[in-house]
């Protein structure tokens, strides 16, 4: 009998051994350390936009002059609701276990004028008093996100996160709220998805202020939501966090993207697509400037300009000093993976992959009502293995995840099987790769008003009845599987579906 080449007795006993070291994290446990909760957002799920002293928000002017921006022509004037219903709302986080509840304060609502220097509005400090302290005496720790996308209408009038004046409006408004609620809440997020902020806002149109303003819009509102987010930083660093000892960061969104073929040309393609969708953010803190593929950009986009009001500005050093370093954990959303190629002449999604030279294509995958959006659970390990080694190994808290729907579906086997396929991912990344994730968020608590979409989609772990005058809440198959996942922190193989 011929001998094995010790190679090959190598090779068989590594694969044997990541076979079953995969199979037995089915039934591995998260760390100790390991936070889980659910997100929502106030524009989203409030309401009572006209209520308890609140002021207008740009979502509130948008909509109620054009209501052809959202496809069921819905706005979110009443919503989920949630400002009545705060309290049934901790209920189901109580009965869900959820270590904490991420949401966002209205700014309208806290301060209805806007600008630094304006007035608080007493019943909106209240009113997020009440929830906090409920959530609190339901041992579920308050997640708070300051900006979630509804400036208020009066500075949008001044020209929002287009106008340099907004950076100190927002340091105030956070200021204000440090002193508010800082005592009680220790984890904090500036700004949610700086991309949908800028890009999505200011570029595209497709979010208020519905603005299209190829090129310039996105890149100068990103250049002053950092400024605003360093500043905000700096001054809970030095004011507040001595004594309150709370943690600050923002959230970012980003796929996946798979390179389309093995050539080289796909891959570098892959990683020009993080270096705008993720990088573009978060090299200025991590790194002190944006990265080269986005300063090449903004260089070509400059020699192209007319005048020197559509320049886009670069950081000066005194700004990289405000910017560098005012991160505390890496709050990353994610929802799907695509493919990429390269392509200079892109139109697809314009401006941004354009700007990256990158065609983006679906990903083969359980699809979903959104056309984009597939399961590709894998795609969530190589964004967080990609931020291990591009960011040095951050602390990672994943604070949006979440499967869409139509209809009421309260047997949501497809939302349940993706969180479990998507957490199973976070489980890979933490034991065999090294990743620092400590917590996960489920995108979202309750059915919301879902932007663009309006009602037309559901993300909730419990639907809500929009046609009901009560929004009436029934929890949904997810709701309880999750549950499951919270309480015995593992993935169990018994309830798989």
């Amino acid at each position: 009998m011929s001998s094995v080449h010790p190679f090959y007795t190598y090779f068989w006993i590594m694969l044997s051994c990541l076979c079953s070291v995969s199979a037995e994290l089915v039934n591995q446990k998260f760390p100790d350390n390991f936070m889980f909760g659910a997100v929502t957002s106030a524009y989203q799920c409030e309401g009572g936009w006209n209520e308890g002293g609140r002021g207008e928000s740009m979502w509130d002017h948008s909509l109620q002059e054009n209501p052809d921006y959202i496809q069921d022509k819905t706005n979110g004037s009443i919503a989920s609701d949630s400002y009545h219903k705060w309290r049934e709302d901790v209920r189901l986080l109580k009965g869900l276990n959820a270590q904490f509840y991420r949401f966002s304060i209205s700014w309208s609502r806290v301060l209805p004028s806007g600008y630094r220097g304006s007035k608080v509005n007493e019943e909106g400090v209240q009113y997020y008093n009440n929830l906090i302290n409920e959530l609190l005496a339901a041992n579920v720790k308050p997640f708070v996100t300051i900006y979630h996308w509804d400036l208020p209408q009066v500075l949008n009038e001044r020209g929002g996160w287009l106008n340099s004046s907004i950076v100190d409006d927002f340091v105030y408004y956070s200021k204000t709220l440090f002193e508010l609620f800082g005592d009680r809440v220790k984890h904090w997020i500036t700004v949610n998805e700086i991309f949908q902020i800028c890009q999505t806002s200011y570029a595209y149109g497709v979010f208020a202020p519905f603005m299209k303003l190829p090129y310039y819009g996105g890149y100068q509102c990103t250049h002053n939501v950092l400024l605003a987010h360093g500043k905000t930083y700096k001054l809970y660093e030095r004011q507040f966090k001595p004594k309150q000892k709370g943690e600050i960061s923002l959230t970012v969104q980003s796929f996946w993207c798979e390179p389309e073929t093995d050539s080289q040309e796909d891959k570098e393609a892959s990683e020009r697509f993080l270096e705008f969708n993720i990088g573009w953010f978060l090299h200025p803190i991590y790194k002190g400037n944006y990265p080269p593929s986005v300063i090449d950009k903004i260089n070509e986009l400059n020699q192209r300009s007319e005048n020197a009001e559509s320049m886009i500005p670069f950081f000066t050093s005194d700004e990289i000093d405000i910017i560098k370093g005012t991160m505390d954990f890496f709050g990353l959303n994610h929802y799907t993976t695509m493919t990429c190629t390269t392509d200079e002449n892109s139109t697809v999604l314009p401006y941004f992959h354009s700007d990256a030279g990158v065609r983006v294509n679906i990903m083969e995958g359980k699809d979903s009502v959104v056309d984009i959006m597939r399961d590709v659970p894998w795609g969530l390990r190589k964004v967080l293995v990609w931020i291990k080694k591009t960011y040095n190994n951050p602390t990672v808290i994943i604070t949006e995840n979440g499967w869409p729907s139509s209809g009421i579906d309260l047997e949501d086997t497809d939302r349940v099987n993706y969180h479990k396929g998507y957490l199973a991912e976070v489980l890979k990344a933490i034991y065999l790769d090294g990743c620092n994730v400590v917590g996960y968020t489920a995108w979202s608590l309750i059915d919301l008003f879902e932007w663009s979409s309006g009602y037309k989609l559901h993300f909730g772990l419990v639907y809500v009845d929009f046609n009901s005058k009560n929004r009436t809440r029934i929890p949904r198959r997810s709701y309880y599987e999750y549950k499951n996942i919270v309480t015995s922190r593992q993935i169990s193989t018994n309830n798989s579906l």
